[in-house]
């Protein structure tokens, strides 16, 4: 049986701290493959101020090229629209049968577990890896594996604020999300 990490998201952008949690659960787990699942549309956050859905599909194309087992699962931007794990899941365990699934969530996830949709069923769909995030609880009443990894206390919206205000990503993001997001003029760049 295949294992296989999913780190879903909106990546908006993809930054190290996303590689490292992919990159340690791997190790960890001894897992096969990773796969970065970008949301279309989050279900759980406002969409004012996301950016356009194909320039987060990019920026994470960039993001991990070079790490072999590293891959982009389109699940979700195949279907449009917002999608909920339980039912992105279930459709690919009718097309992964024999895959082992694991869904990788951060601290600041796993103190929000209850309000997930249909979270009971979607316990027997996957294992939930749960990675230690600063300021956050890894405290659950579901099963969770629990990963360490070192810890950077870094977000997505922290970049987007950084870049706003003209200040460097640099070391935050890879150098070709960085390019990217440059030349794409993301986020008031």
């Amino acid at each position: 049986m295949k294992k296989i990490g999913i780190l879903g998201g909106t990546f908006n952008p993809p930054h190290i701290g996303h590689l490292i949690m992919a990159n340690e659960v791997q190790d960890a787990l001894k897992l096969d493959e990773i796969w970065f699942m970008p949301t279309y549309v989050p279900p759980h956050k406002a969409t004012d101020i996301w950016t356009q859905p194909f320039h987060r599909l990019k920026m994470i194309e960039v993001a991990i090229v070079g790490h072999p087992s590293f891959s982009i699962q389109r699940i979700e931007f195949e279907r449009r629209g917002k999608s909920y794990t339980y039912e992105t899941m279930k459709i690919l365990r009718e097309q992964y049968p024999n895959s082992d699934f694991h869904f990788i969530i951060g601290a600041d996830m796993i103190e929000s577990l209850s309000e997930w949709h249909r979270i009971d069923e979607l316990l027997h769909l996957v294992t939930f890896v749960g990675v230690n995030r600063p300021g956050y609880s890894r405290q659950s009443p579901y099963p969770i594996l629990q990963v360490e990894a070192p810890t950077i206390d870094l977000s997505s919206s922290l970049i987007r604020e950084k870049i706003k205000k003209g200040q460097t990503i640099r070391y935050l993001v890879p150098d070709e999300v960085e390019k990217y997001i440059e030349e794409n003029h993301l986020y008031g760049s």
